[in-house]
């Protein structure tokens, strides 16, 4: 029997339109071996490790009729090397090159007829580095189990594990009869699905309505966020077809260390950082930045139970507010976790799930309708979105490679100029800046002003810093070049002022 698309994974097809490619991916840096690494290395890498992802020798074919949802297929034809290819920058390799050949090789759609990734070996990078592009649609990435291409070829030791032999043979692609009778039999077993569904609705509706009401009040919270009018903003503009690339990167030591000084979570700091960036990269464009100004950002969080005991991700997405109007990076990290906290607590994470399942509800032509209006409406909801992925906090290795750097690359919906996404790997934090290409030609402006809001950030979290802004503020007329008139002397004991004059050079030594 085919394995239909569940109505998530198809909304990622629906979706897609000509200016908003729906497919994700990462651009790793590398160095290679003293052996070397080269473009038949990664192949015969990759032919030994797909059988661990047996959907990455699939296509999506489409039921005649639209009777149901796709079906994934068996391609009979699979040919490792068109999916993985080569590619190289010319001298002198910079960093900048990488990024503008990322930009044009994201810009353009994955083909539908063949299974929906892409590999690039990007040969030729300054340092005597390569790297390694990954572009895979979201179809096939997003689902409770799923894992990219991308992941299996990485090794935790230079050796690469071995990897049993792999006797894939392509199953039959069945005829558009066989899709048709199947769809027909998935509707008629519709009803008894459609009472699970709202089974699994209910369910999550008595659970979240309990603990005295919270929830309920979380729901309305949200429902108030949505329904309020989002802020006017250069990052809402038509897009088109192309794309730019830019990059920023930080210790994730040092956005500890802002945590622990601070409070809140790393994710905090990270929305934190964009806050402040985004402020400063509109200042740049001479806009005005009131001081109760804020950026919608929607940012996808985790609300996996540690004790679940079924793996794959359980993810809710929040609307935050980010006060770029605040000058005080200190004050905006307090902001944001005092928001983080209150959308955790009240449960406003309510029909993740359940709007999922509920969605198997409509035909395929009704859920493809609301799709794109979802896609239209987002201009309206939101300003950008923000992805903050963990990652493993070793090194690892591709046919013996030591992996440098990975950046992310999130893809854009309608009307969205740029998607920022963040990926954290042993002990670094990699910001990835996908942008449309004419409305954000500034974003690498963007991207410094991201290490700029790291900078500053990291100056609050020194002892030496925090002591002097609990300090009062020094007015403005102590400034003077004038030198200020002397007090009168008031007689004290002589005790009294041998103190005095240690405590005042002491505190001129700390200053």
């Amino acid at each position: 029997m085919a394995d239909r698309l569940n109505s998530l994974d198809v909304s990622f097809l629906y979706l897609e339109e000509t200016t908003t490619p729906m497919h994700v991916g990462s651009v790793a840096i590398f160095q290679p071996p003293e052996a070397g690494f080269d473009y038949d290395r990664l192949v015969k890498l990759i032919r030994g490790r797909i059988a661990l992802v047996p959907r990455f020798r699939q296509r999506v074919r489409w039921v005649p009729g639209g009777l149901a949802n796709p079906v994934w297929v068996d391609d009979e034809s699979f040919d490792v090397t068109y999916h993985v290819r080569r590619s190289a920058l010319p001298k002198p390799g910079t960093e900048a090159q990488l990024r503008e050949l990322v930009g044009r090789i994201m810009s353009r759609p994955l083909d539908r007829s063949r299974p929906l990734w892409e590999m690039y070996l990007v040969e030729g990078l300054e340092g005597g580095r390569f790297a390694i592009l990954s572009k895979t649609h979201h179809a096939m990435v997003d689902g409770i189990s799923a894992v990219d291409i991308g992941q299996v070829i990485l090794d935790v030791d230079p050796e690469p594990r071995k990897i049993s032999s792999d006797e894939w043979r392509p199953s039959r692609e069945p005829s558009g009869v066989e899709l048709m009778a199947g769809a027909v039999g998935d509707l008629v077993k519709s009803p008894a699905n459609a009472v699970d569904n709202v089974r699994t609705g209910l369910t999550d509706l008595h659970r979240t309505a309990s603990s005295l009401g919270r929830h309920a009040v979380g729901i309305a919270a949200a429902a108030m966020t949505v329904a309020r009018s989002t802020p006017t903003s250069p990052l809402n503009a038509e897009i088109g077809e192309q794309r730019r690339y830019a990059t920023a990167h930080a210790k994730l030591a040092d956005l500890k260390e802002v945590r622990r000084a601070h409070g809140g979570t790393v994710n905090d700091v990270v929305l934190a950082i964009t806050a402040g960036a985004l402020r400063a990269w509109l200042m740049t464009r001479g806009e005005s930045v009131g001081s109760r100004a804020v950026i919608r950002a929607m940012v996808p969080v985790s609300v996996r139970d540690d004790v679940d005991s079924v793996g794959g991700n359980r993810v809710a997405a929040f609307l935050v507010d980010l006060p770029v109007g605040e000058p005080d990076p200190v004050v905006r990290l307090q902001r944001i976790s005092f928001d983080m906290a209150q959308h955790k607590e009240s449960g406003q994470m309510l029909g993740a799930e359940a709007i999922v399942a509920l969605a198997g509800f409509a035909p395929p032509t009704l859920h493809a309708m609301g799709a794109r209006v979802g896609s239209d409406l987002s201009k309206r909801v939101y300003n950008l979105v923000i992805t903050n992925v963990p990652g493993p906090q070793f090194p690892l290795y591709a046919g013996g490679a030591l992996m440098l750097a990975a950046y992310p690359i999130v893809p854009l919906a309608k009307n969205q100029a740029v998607s920022i996404g963040l990926t954290s790997y042993n002990g670094g934090v990699y910001f990835g800046l996908n942008a449309d290409r004419d409305a954000m030609p500034d974003v690498d402006v963007l991207a410094q002003c991201i290490t700029d809001a790291i900078e500053e950030l990291k100056d609050t979290a020194r002892p030496s810093r925090r002591t002097v802004g609990r300090r009062p503020k020094v007015p403005l007329t102590t400034l003077s070049t004038e030198k200020p008139k002397k007090a009168p002397a008031k007689p004290v004991k002589k005790t009294t002022s041998r103190a005095t004059s240690r405590k005042g050079a002491s505190s001129t030594s700390k200053a």
